[in-house]
């Protein structure tokens, strides 16, 4: 393996490209090619189409065409180029791109994280950097805002959940109309085919689509890349064989005058139309999003040099094409297409589209992740495709869901003009979301003047905002679907995080004393039992109410007890080696910790080795290098007094349990060793306390899990009703068990209902 392609398997992040070798950098281009550029490539498939559809395709004339594209040109220009490639994919958030790289910067420098348990020791994680120049009075007075406005904060996350859920849609639509798009140029060679023909063959490849998505991206990854250069290159040389056949002087129609020309001569018919022209930036989002598996100057030479070029020669060179047959413009395309290298490409073509497709599935598949992280969407089951490239997963509910809402898209509407008009819709709503968390971005991170954040926002936002107009007009002729799939995500996405965040309320609202557990201890005849106890909390201080329901119900609970917390902090990764943090739950004799497991919002819940012996081992250590600030804890308790027990609770005994890379093997075995002979244990000079925990572990690990049942209050109105018991109920019956995320064994395996008002 070249270093290159090793970089790409680690997934390794953007600053540590930058140092990366001048071939390396055009080698990481060349693959970028077939995991960043799919979905843009194959636009010149279906922009012509749509674009002169409806009422338009009434004007036909050199100066509709030469208007069209203009529009095209500044549109891929000024969008792609300057805003994407010169301006946005600087703003990465330690490497990673994308809308919840942008929301992520956001929350750490202005505080304006919604998710819950958020502590001070997150802001030392490595990736959590805030440092940079001084405030300016125009991020203070954005941050305090906020601050001021909690309503504000929330309708940022709804405005960033529309973005997401827009690229939800395009993941629905994105495969109906690039393998329709494609398949129906066979059409001009046989004929006789019927178009029902065409809707079951393009179903047929959709399905065959889908269900090699659990293979993994990486099974078929070395093909992707030469696969899109061929096809740009194909589609270079036709449309250079155009430009030069038919219209040799098609590159007047660059001049911006053409654009006024074209909307003073078709009016509104020309305005509804640009809905079309959009079409030919689908897919540039991903080149921000893709940062964390190529640097940036690979995806901007990649772009710059090839992808641009190409593109802009192969509208050229069918604008060229149009203007001497007008009659072909809603097939315009493969008619454009030599014949003697009509099949060749029509079979690139086809490869293309389903290269495309592929990119934004599996692009869905980390948008629905990263929704789960953020506690937006139910929790699903992810299942990691690769070994070695980490971030491919695959989620089974998601690929079928997706499936069936294309099929339906493809067999419902049968056109790809429809289609077009609700991806148009889908695809500049992202670009917006992007572009006013971009303004924000600059004037909160980068501290740069108002003026400089309000010229882009208005420069890009007025341009993206004339596009979504436009395919506002389309919602009869096809956009509503857009809406309708976005609608319905987010409405799931409000109502799981609405009911999640009531949860975790109630929890905070009713925590268990610990001075209460201890002192009903004798008077319900608590027993230890031995083992090792792991309670999954929501919180990250105080005892949760499942364990205190569990010890009413039950009086006993084990020799040894862990409260064991998954959090999602607002970075993208969190290093192994930071991902723990141990403390101690009450006094010592109690023998109680906690266990905080800390995740970034790109980071995937699957441990490599032994979760069970990493805990111990870092319990072990906790205990043996506790007695190193015994005497600050004893400070530390003495100034809050001795009378309140949940003092002993707090980050003044915490530790982080750090291993590197190469010890983790090491320590799994380490444990084993050491619990399968305890009596040899005692050479090793471990304190009573290391040896109670070994001993425990050796008794068995058990699980014990809440199971909580959500309630609306009586009082409650008919739509919060409707929300809690009905829906919220509803995903939360159908989402994956903790347990089968956690691959809990059912043998070690305890749950407890509960049942929370909210």
């Amino acid at each position: 393996m070249n270093p290159s392609e090793e970089f790409v398997e680690q997934g390794i992040s953007q600053q540590n490209l930058r140092t990366v070798s001048s071939t390396t950098v055009l080698t990481l281009a060349y693959q970028s090619l077939g995991v960043v550029y799919g979905d843009l490539c194959i636009s010149p498939l279906y922009v012509y189409k749509t674009t002169f559809s409806g009422k338009l395709s009434l004007h036909e004339d050199d100066e509709e065409i030469y208007g069209v594209l203009s529009f095209i040109f500044w549109t891929i220009t000024l969008i792609a180029l300057f805003k994407y490639v010169f301006i946005v994919m600087l703003a990465d958030d330690n490497g990673e791109g994308g809308t919840f790289a942008l929301y992520s910067l956001l929350c750490r420098h202005a505080g304006l994280s919604i998710l819950p348990n958020q502590q001070a020791a997150d802001e030392k994680l490595s990736e959590y950097v805030t440092e940079g120049s001084a405030d300016t009075w125009r991020s203070s007075a954005l941050k305090s805002f906020f601050e001021k406005h909690p309503r504000f904060r929330k309708g940022l996350l709804i405005f960033v959940l529309l973005g997401t859920c827009m690229a939800i849609a395009d993941g629905v639509l994105t495969p109906a109309i690039s393998v329709l798009s494609a398949v129906s140029g066979v059409k001009l060679k046989i004929t006789e085919l019927h178009e029902n023909h065409i809707v079951i063959i393009s179903c047929v490849i959709l399905v065959g689509l889908f269900s090699l998505q659990h293979y993994g991206t990486h099974k078929v990854a070395f093909m992707f890349a030469p696969i899109v250069t061929v096809w740009l290159l194909c589609l270079t040389g036709i449309g250079v064989y155009n430009i030069f056949w038919w219209n040799s002087h098609i590159f007047h129609a660059l001049s911006p005058i053409y654009m006024l020309k074209f909307l003073k001569s078709t009016g509104v018919e020309g305005w509804i139309s640009l809905g079309g022209v959009v079409l030919a930036i689908t897919g540039v989002e991903t080149m921000f999003a893709n940062l964390g598996h190529f640097s940036p100057l690979s995806i901007r030479i990649a772009f710059t040099f090839l992808v641009y070029p190409s593109l802009l020669l192969t509208y050229m060179g069918e604008a060229a094409f149009l203007s001497k047959h007008h009659e072909d413009i809603e097939r315009s395309f493969y008619k454009a297409i030599p014949e003697t290298v009509f099949w060749p490409v029509f079979i690139v073509a086809t490869f293309a589209a389903m290269i495309g497709s592929q990119a934004v599935i599996s692009a869905t598949f980390s948008i629905i992740s990263q929704c789960c992280a953020l506690n937006c969407f139910p929790h699903v089951r992810i299942i990691h495709t690769s070994s070695k490239i980490y971030g491919q997963i695959y989620i089974p509910e998601v690929n079928w869901m997706l499936m069936c809402l294309s099929l339906a898209v493809t067999i419902g509407l049968r056109d790809t003009s429809m289609m077009g008009h609700a991806y148009g819709l889908a695809v500049t709503t992202v670009m917006f979301v992007t572009t006013c968390l971009m303004a924000m971005v600059m004037i909160i991170v980068w501290k740069q003047n108002t003026f400089t954040a309000v010229a882009f926002l208005l420069v890009f936002g007025s341009m993206e905002l004339l596009y979504i107009s436009a395919c506002i007009f389309k919602v009869p002729e096809g956009a509503w679907i857009a809406l309708t799939v976005s609608s319905i995500f987010m409405a799931v996405m409000y109502i799981w995080n609405y009911g999640t965040m009531k949860k975790h309320q109630f929890d905070v609202e009713n925590k268990v004393s610990m001075n209460r557990i201890v002192s009903l201890g004798p008077s319900l005849g608590m027993v230890r039992v031995p083992g090792i106890g792991l309670v999954y909390t929501n919180l990250v201080t105080g005892v949760p109410a499942v364990f205190g329901h569990f010890v009413t119900n039950l009086p006993a609970f084990h020799q040894v007890l862990v409260f064991v917390c998954i959090k999602y902090v607002q970075v993208p990764y969190v290093c192994e080696k930071e991902r723990i943090l141990i403390s101690r739950v009450g006094p010592k004799e109690c023998g109680m910790f906690r266990c905080i497991l800390r995740y970034g919002y790109k980071d995937l819940q699957q441990e490599n080795y032994n979760f069970e012996n990493r805990l111990v081992s870092g319990l072990v250590q906790f205990v043996e290098t506790e007695e190193q600030t015994a005497s600050k804890a004893t400070d530390f308790c003495g100034e809050f007094g001795n009378s309140d027990i949940e003092a002993f609770d707090s980050s003044v005994h915490t530790t982080t349990i750090s291993y590197p890379e190469e010890d983790r093997a090491r320590c799994s075995c380490d444990i084993q060793v050491m619990t399968s002979d305890i009596g040899r244990v005692e050479s090793f000079l471990l304190k009573d306390e290391s040896l109670q925990i070994l001993k425990a572990k050796e008794s068995g690990v058990t699980y014990v899990l809440g199971h909580s049942y959500a309630k609306s209050k009586k009082p409650s109105s008919i739509f919060k009703k409707f929300a809690i018991d009905v829906v919220y109920a509803f995903l939360s019956k159908n989402s994956t068990e903790p347990n089968i995320l956690m691959k809990v064994s059912p043998t070690s395996l305890l749950e407890v209902g509960m049942i929370y008002y909210v």
